[in-house]
C-alpha cells in the first residue's frame, strides 16, 4: 500500500534511525545510518562525538560536492505483512553555526537523551526534503 507524502513523513519521524545515502562528486555512493529530527519537510541530523575514523568526513564532502541526498526509514519484519519503508528524497546543506544549527540541536536533544547529556559539537546536514514517499504491506 502507498502512502500520501504528509503519511509517509508522519512514519518517517516516529522511526528511531534512518540511512542516509550520498554520492561523490565522482558517482561513489555512500550510505550511513544517523540519528535525526524532522521539522516540518527538514530532516536534520548531527555530526556527533561518537567515535569516528576522523573528522574528515565522507558524508560532508559528498554534500559539498553533490547536495542530492536520500534518507530512508524502514522496519523488518519476519512477519512480511508488517513491514513498511519511507524514502526522503532531499537537498542538503552542512550548517556549521548559526541559529538554524541551534533549532536543529534542540530538536534532536528532544529524541535522544545522549545529545542531551553530550551536545552534538560537529555540524549539522539539513536536509530539505521534496518528495516524501513510503509503502507498508498493509
Amino acid at each position: 500500500m502507498r502512502w500520501s507524502p504528509q503519511q509517509a513523513r508522519e512514519r518517517f519521524a516516529r522511526s528511531r534511525v534512518a540511512r542516509l545515502a550520498t554520492v561523490s562528486g565522482t558517482g561513489q555512493p555512500h550510505l550511513i545510518p544517523v540519528t535525526f529530527a524532522v521539522h516540518e519537510d527538514t530532516v536534520a541530523t548531527a555530526v556527533d562525538a561518537k567515535p569516528k575514523s576522523t573528522r574528515n568526513l565522507k558524508r560532508l564532502a559528498n554534500i559539498a560536492d553533490n547536495p542530492k541526498v536520500c534518507l530512508l526509514a524502514d522496519d523488518y519484519d519476519d512477519d512480511w505483512e508488517r513491514l513498511w519503508w519511507v524514502r526522503a528524497d532531499a537537498e542538503a546543506r552542512v550548517v556549521h553555526d548559526a541559529p538554524e544549527r541551534d533549532a536543529a540541536l534542540e530538536r534532536l536533544a528532544e529524541r535522544y537523551p545522549q545529545y542531551r547529556r553530550s551536545p552534538p559539537d560537529g555540524p549539522v546536514i539539513l536536509a530539505e526534503v521534496h518528495r516524501w514517499s513510503g509503502w507498508s504491506f498493509r
